[in-house]
């Protein structure tokens, strides 16, 4: 299994930008795909989840309300559509998945996700 992220790079505080995550290799008619973040200086953080089936969606307090999180299960895509950027989302992003169900409690653990992708990086200008 394969996940290329792309999508990341420089914009200035209050624009947005888009991610996307493809995954190859599999299908995932269930299980996850997440998107997590390590800032500078900072420990990797859960951003935001979504099923693969059903499309429930889980966000951080920090970014909900800001970023969407979606997927197009034919194209095995995920996006993280990000909007009010500030300084403080600058970080390397990454998407992960699981091709099992995982639990609703589970899904900010990123010990639940056996497939990463390499990660992009997002800069927020002040």
């Amino acid at each position: 299994v394969q996940l290329q992220a792309s999508g990341g790079g420089l914009v200035q505080a209050g624009g947005s930008l888009r991610l996307s995550c493809a995954a190859s290799g599999r299908t995932f008619s269930s299980g996850t795909i997440a998107w997590f973040r390590r800032a500078p200086g900072k420990e990797r953080e859960f951003v935001a989840v979504i099923r693969w089936s059903g499309g429930n969606t889980f966000y951080s307090d920090s970014v909900r309300g800001r970023f969407t999180i979606s997927r197009d299960n034919a194209e095995m895509t995920a996006y993280l559509q990000m909007n009010s950027l500030t300084p403080e989302d600058t970080a390397v992003y990454y998407c992960a998945a699981s091709g099992q169900r995982v639990i609703t409690s589970e899904l900010r653990n990123p010990n639940a996700c056996p497939y990463w992708g390499q990660g992009t990086l997002v800069t927020v200008s002040s």
